[in-house]
């Protein structure tokens, strides 16, 4: 058998290797490391040798079968590969046992992933390539803008294991929310992925894991693109993941930070003013020259001390009622003295009285200030009751500040947050409290009160709709020579608090004003911040604000500086005080109460005097507890031409919401801006609501109209992100066609209209008041009609001012309906009848153009009634005509017959007068005699037609108007004359 040139090269290649591996050296322990192989279906594995390095030594050793799949070590210990027995850590070291820490955050540890996307989605094209997080040293960083970072981690867990991790998530303004997806990108349930606000510390979480492959997810967004302070980054740090592979070595402890004692799980944090390197088992002390903050791994020189270092106070009231006005160093101390050039604490003032307490304190024998009981008040010296039929007004007003009230705290926030202690941020000094130097420039050195609730005195009516709790009052004063900014916040705990007004730079001494509407607003916050550029040197030290005095009214728990008189119950001295009646109100130091005029409201907080009657504005009318004015939805306005127009916009009552037109950010974030409102309604109606969803706190606003600032997201459960809500109108000021009412304007150029129907128009006010809203904020909502509008919300902005103001106070808005049109009544439409057609006649109704109605009476129905043709007409008309023509002739001819007889009278009586004309005979008698008829009927028989009688007759007029009719007793007359003359 051949075995071929194949099998000779096999054997060559064999010879070489063989050569090969007996010229390398036997492996040593450092030349090589134990593994596990996969793990199989029985959850078996085997432990084998790997060289640390290919082809460098020969002969590891064999594979053994090693530990089950769910064995794992306790914390403090490793899995020794070796022995495969666990064994706990050196000093200076540590371990999770079956997890993985990671705790130093120089740079990305190895397996995190980070990136930035556009907060609307992949089809916005904006950079966010730098919007990640950031490796801070001791914490990891997320962005401040408004792209959302991403941070995540793959962990593979051979058992359900837990993740932990620390965070401070100060800013509301930030939504950070953490979640965990499979390999299937699958996520799992969780009550909810937003993380909660942090109070002033770290705060941790820890969620269970299940065995297999985990994605670990956190993800920030800001939803803030208007707001104009800095947002505070969410930090993150001390992540550790338990359910992962065995530990085969334990950690060093990182610098400044140390682990005593042997199988320690985590390392402890070096103490302030000492120090360690990485894997230390004990902390070094600094020198005397020098200084460290806690968790320090190096010592800093001590710089000479400056005036920026210390601060001025007032001690506490002695037991001889004396007060001194001294110097303390800021807390922590890292200045030096002992250095050239360096400064010293200036002595303390001489003691001198202290001042009174503040009202509503007493002052006790050991010179300290007590509130005074219920139903007592004081002016700061000592408590007096209240007399009958008065009542305390209860309350805090701080105007004194020998200490620091018992309710409020003061402490300094930084943007990078420190472990460390900074000291006080505000001190009392006496007639002001004021922000001391701080550490650097950046911190927010933050006042903070806290109240327990609101409740109305008992003279004062029930919470309305528009309840008005309280109202806080402070006066204050910044002095700057940077860009520095003032801001007061109101919220529900002192880290979801919103901003209600900011001051920038230098302010001279104010006083505002901030109504409280919400019983849950009880903590109110004073930050005051010298600059946002960050810088390790202090520059602006010198900069500060001074509060002069808080007050704040109807607190429960509070104490009384003063006593009101109140209406009483009965007209017994141990009566107690009640609210008037709805409507009435309380004559000034008479405790009577009043009714108010018709149709008048009561001002919630001004109760007393004749002024807290409101009188309501046009087409409105109060409520059932009179205490704000309410529109029907119904108006009737009486035009310039005559005829009354009736409107009902019932229809457009209910809450209607639009967006304005995108707007975007330099980093392509597109918003828009959101109004709802409610139009109109009775008591009970639903007022409209804008809110913020950012964060679970939820906080929103009610009124008329409300705007809000919404992100359109596809990162969350939310189609869009609702921000920055606040109120417009809270209280309809009235409805007309007027375009100025109460001082609120709604010029017509804003929306130029074509037709002449006049807009109605709503006024709205609202009572939060701003730095630049001093008034408060307005709203007009400028009702158009539009038959051809059949969608119900069809509203506009002004087109000069997108924003919806001009101003920033008063916004307008215009709604264009067929709802906003009068309704159709009679005068609106026209009828029009059709011709007679075999004796039918229709009547049909039609609408004026151009339309400008809407609903009210319909069309009447086309009508049908008889009618006579005109043939019928034509041939009565040509019948009477005949008849009337028949008529005429004949009476004509009967007239004519009578005017000849008394011709032929006449021709007689000439005859008979004997020739003469001008003298005529006397008649014997006017009665016709016998025989004339004959004659008369003689003459008239001549032989003529009856036309040529006529003709002939017509002929013979003469000149002078009479007719010359020819006679034959005349001819007979002339006849006999002529003989008679003959025979003379």
């Amino acid at each position: 058998m051949q075995r071929g040139p194949a099998y000779l090269s096999n054997f060559l290649l064999w010879l070489l290797f063989a050569q090969t591996f007996a010229d390398l050296p036997m492996c040593k322990e450092s030349d090589f490391h134990f593994e596990y192989t996969e793990c199989d279906v029985l959850g078996s594995r085997w432990r084998v040798a790997v060289p640390n390095k290919a082809e460098t030594c020969t002969g590891l050793p064999d594979p053994v079968k090693g530990t089950q799949c769910t064995f794992s070590c306790s914390e403090g210990e490793f899995l020794n590969m070796q022995s495969q027995q666990c064994q706990k850590c050196a000093a200076g070291t540590y371990s999770l046992g079956t997890g993985v820490a990671f705790d130093e955050w120089d740079s990305l540890p190895t397996g995190f992933i980070t990136h930035g996307v556009n907060t609307n989605g992949d089809n916005i094209h904006a950079d966010c390539s730098n919007s990640t997080w950031t490796p801070k040293g001791d914490y990891i960083s997320s962005n401040t803008d408004e792209c959302t970072a991403t941070l995540s981690y793959a962990v593979s867990l051979k058992e359900p294991g837990t993740i932990f991790f620390e965070y401070f998530y100060p800013d509301y303004r930030i939504y950070f929310e953490f979640y965990v997806q499979n390999d299937q990108c699958q996520s799992t349930d969780y009550e909810s992925r937003g993380m909660k606000i942090s109070d002033r510390n770290w705060s941790q979480y820890r969620v269970e894991l299940n065995s297999g492959n985990n994605v670990l997810y956190w993800r920030t967004t800001t939803y803030a693109p208007l707001q104009d302070s800095a947002v505070k980054p969410v930090l993150l740090r001390n992540i550790n993941i338990s359910g992962v592979a065995y530990t085969s070595e334990c950690f060093h402890c990182k610098p400044g930070t140390y682990s005593a004692n042997k199988g320690s799980a985590h390392c402890a944090p070096c103490p302030a003013d000492t120090f360690s390197n990485k894997g230390a088992t004990v902390c070094h002390q600094c020198d005397a020259d020098k200084y460290a903050e806690a968790g320090s791994g190096s010592c800093k020189a001590r710089p000479a001390c400056t005036k920026s270092d210390y601060f001025y106070t007032h001690t506490p009231c002695d037991s001889e009622g004396k007060t001194q006005h001294m110097y303390k160093w800021i807390e922590p101390k890292i200045c030096s003295e002992t250095i050239e050039g360096a400064v010293t604490l200036p002595p303390s003032g001489e003691k001198q009285s202290c001042p009174p307490c503040n009202p509503g304190f007493f002052i006790t024998n050991s010179s300290t200030c007590e509130p005074c009981t219920s139903g007592f008040f004081s002016n700061g010296t000592a408590c007096a009751e209240c007399p009958v039929g008065t009542e305390p007004v209860m309350g805090f007003e701080y105007k004194w500040w020998n200490t620091m009230p018992s309710n409020m705290k003061s402490f300094n926030v930084r943007r990078e947050f420190s472990d460390s202690s900074h000291g006080t941020a505000w001190e009392v000094a006496g007639e002001y409290v004021y922000t001391t130097p701080g550490e650097q420039d950046t911190d927010h050195l933050t006042l903070m009160l806290t109240v327990p609730g609101y409740r109305l005195p008992q003279s004062m009516a029930k919470a309305s709709e528009r309840s008005k709790q309280s109202r806080i009052t402070f006066v204050f004063e910044t002095t700057c020579s940077a860009d520095c900014k003032f801001f007061f916040l109101a919220g529900y705990n002192q880290w979801n608090n919103d901003v209600v007004e900011t001051w920038t730079g230098s302010n001279r001494k104010q006083s505002y004003s901030y109504l409280i509407q919400d019983n849950s607003t009880i903590t109110f916050t004073w930050t005051f911040q010298r600059t946002e550029e960050f810088s390790m040197e202090r520059m602006y030290s010198a900069d500060v604000a001074k509060i002069y005095s808080i007050h704040i009214t109807n607190v429960i728990g509070g104490v009384a500086s003063q006593c009101r008189r109140c209406a009483l119950r009965s007209a017994t001295a141990s009566s107690a005080c009640v609210p008037c009646p709805p409507g009435h109100y309380m004559i000034n130091g008479t405790g009577a109460c009043k009714s108010c005029p018709p149709n008048t409201f009561i001002r919630a907080e001004q109760p007393v005097g004749e002024a807290a009657c409101v009188q309501c504005g046009p087409n409105t009318k109060r409520n059932k507890a009179h205490t704000e004015c309410l529109s029907d939805c119904t108006l009737h306005v009486h035009t310039s031409e005559g005829a009354p127009l009736h409107y009902d916009f019932s229809p457009l009552a209910n809450v209607t919401g639009f967006h304005s037109s995108p707007r975007f950010t330099n980093k392509g974030l597109r918003y828009f801006h959101r109004f709802n409102m409610g139009l109109c309604g009775k008591e009970g109606r639903v007022p409209a609501t804008c809110m913020d969803n950012v964060t679970d706190s939820g906080r929103d606003v009610k009124g008329y109209v409300c705007q809000s600032t919404v992100v359109p997201s596809d990162i969350r459960s939310q189609s869009v992100v609702s921000s920055q809500p606040f109120l417009i109108g809270d209280q309809l000021i009235g409805v007309t066609t007027d375009t100025t009412l109460n001082g609120i304007s709604s010029p017509k150029w804003l929306f130029p209209a074509a037709s002449s129907l006049p807009d109605v128009i709503f006024y709205y006010m609202s009572s939060e008041t701003t730095q630049a809203c001093k008034q408060g904020r307005s709203a007009t909502i400028r009702l158009r009609c539009d038959p051809t509008v059949t969608v119900k919300d069809h509203i506009a902005l002004p087109s000069n001012c997108s924003e919806g103001t001009c101003d920033g106070c008063t916004f307008h808005f215009l709604w264009q309906s067929q709802h906003a049109c009068p309704l159709c009544t009679k005068h609106h439409y026209k009828e029009i009848v059709s011709a007679c057609i075999q004796g039918i006649q229709k009547t049909t109704y039609v609408w004026q153009q151009p339309l400008q109605c809407y609903g009210g009476e319909s069309l009447p129905a086309q009508k049908v009634s008889a009618c006579v043709t005109l043939d019928f007409w034509l041939k009565f008309g040509v019948s009477t005509g005949t008849i009337a023509a028949v008529l005429l002739i004949s009476v004509s001819c009967y007239f004519w017959k009578k005017t000849r007889k008394l011709q032929y009278k006449y021709s007689k009586l000439i005859m008979s007068s004997g020739g003469k004309e001008c003298d005529l005979p006397t008649a014997d008698s006017c009665a016709i005699m016998e025989g004339e008829d004959a004659e008369d009927d003689l003459m008239d028989l001549t032989k003529k037609p009856f036309f040529s009688k006529i003709k002939s007759f017509s002929r013979e007029r003469t000149s002078d108007g009479f007719d010359s009719v020819p006679l034959k007793s005349s001819s007979s007359r002339q006849q006999r004359e002529e003989e008679d003359s003959d025979e003379a």
